[in-house]
C-alpha cells in the first residue's frame, strides 16, 4: 500500500498575515508570533522530560506545529496529526445555539493554524509529515510509533476514551498526554494552603472528570476537567501501566496555568483494537 497519499501536500504560505498560532513561536526570518500557549522555555516539563531522539512521535493536536518542531530538533521522526478547515471540531450541541455560524468560524480558525504549521515548516526545514483528520479515526496507514503525544487535546473531545484508543492502538512504547490541572475542590484547597504537596491532594481526588459546559455557556469546544487519576485509569485499561505524573506551570494568555504531564510506557503487549 503507498502509504504516501495520507499525508497532506505542503502548503506555501509567503505572509504571516495568512496564519493564526496557537503557541507563541520563534520563526526565522518572522520574529516572534504570539499565540495562546507560551510554552517557550517550559517544552521539556510539558513533554514530561521523555527522550525523543531516534524515536518515530505521533504528535496529535500538532496546531501551528510548536512541539513538533521542538520534538524533530532532539532527534525525532515527526507524524503531525491534526484537523483540516475540512473537518468540524467536536463542539458542545448547545441547544438554540448558532452552531453552522460557530462551524464556520471555526474551520476558517483551524485552517489559518494549518497555514502556521506550514510557514513554520518551511522556515525551520522541517521533514515531519502532516495528517489531517479526527481523533477517532486516525489511519492506521500512518503505521506504528514508538511515542504519541497529547498536548490539551482530550479536554476538547467529546469521548476521551475513544479517542486514546484510537491513538494507543499505533503506540508501541510510550505515550505522553498533558493537560490543564482541574479546579481544587474546598478540601484540596484548605490542603493546598496547609503546603501538602500536590501529589498527596491528588490521593482525595479519585479517577473523576467534571462536565464543562452548561445551558448558561455559550458555543465552545471544551467538555471536560480531567483528573489525572482518570487518564492514568484509562491508559492502564489500553496497556501502558508504567506510569510518572509531573506538574508544573505553562503561560496561556499570559497567565500561568498549573498542568500535568502523565508519561506512560506499554506493559501489556499490543493489541489492535
Amino acid at each position: 500500500m503507498n502509504t504516501d497519499t495520507i499525508y497532506a501536500s505542503p502548503r506555501t504560505i509567503t505572509s504571516p498575515n495568512e496564519c493564526c498560532w496557537y503557541h507563541t513561536m520563534d520563526i526565522p526570518g518572522y520574529d516572534v508570533r504570539n499565540g495562546d500557549w507560551d510554552l517557550r522555555g517550559g517544552e521539556n516539563a510539558y513533554l514530561g522530560r521523555v527522550d525523543f531522539s531516534g524515536k518515530r512521535v505521533l504528535d496529535v493536536g500538532a496546531a501551528s506545529g510548536f512541539l513538533s518542531f521542538h520534538m524533530e530538533a532532539k532527534g525525532a521522526d515527526v507524524v503531525s496529526y491534526d484537523l483540516s478547515g475540512d473537518y468540524s471540531w467536536d463542539v458542545v450541541p448547545l441547544y438554540g445555539a448558532d452552531y453552522k455560524n460557530f462551524d464556520a468560524n471555526n474551520k476558517g480558525f483551524v485552517d489559518k493554524i494549518n497555514n502556521a504549521y506550514w510557514l513554520g515548516h518551511k522556515a525551520y526545514g522541517s521533514k515531519a509529515k502532516v495528517v489531517y483528520g479526527n481523533v477517532y479515526d486516525i489511519p492506521r496507514d500512518i503505521g506504528m510509533v514508538d511515542i504519541s503525544v497529547l498536548g490539551c487535546v482530550l479536554l476538547h473531545v467529546r469521548d476521551p476514551f475513544l479517542a486514546l484508543q484510537n491513538i494507543l492502538r499505533l503506540t508501541t512504547d510510550t505515550v505522553v498526554i498533558t493537560d490543564v490541572y482541574p479546579r481544587f475542590t474546598i478540601l484540596r484547597r484548605v490542603l493546598h494552603r496547609l503546603r501538602f504537596p500536590i501529589e498527596v491532594l491528588d490521593v482525595f481526588t479519585g479517577p473523576k472528570t467534571e462536565f464543562v459546559p452548561d445551558s448558561r455557556k455559550q458555543l465552545q469546544g471544551v467538555w471536560w476537567y480531567l483528573w489525572p487519576q482518570l487518564l492514568r485509569r484509562m491508559i492502564g485499561v489500553l496497556g501502558f501501566e508504567d506510569l510518572t505524573t509531573t506538574y508544573h506551570w505553562q503561560k496561556y494568555r499570559n497567565r500561568k496555568w498549573r498542568m500535568y504531564t502523565i508519561v506512560g510506557h506499554r506493559t501489556r503487549e499490543h493489541y489492535d483494537y
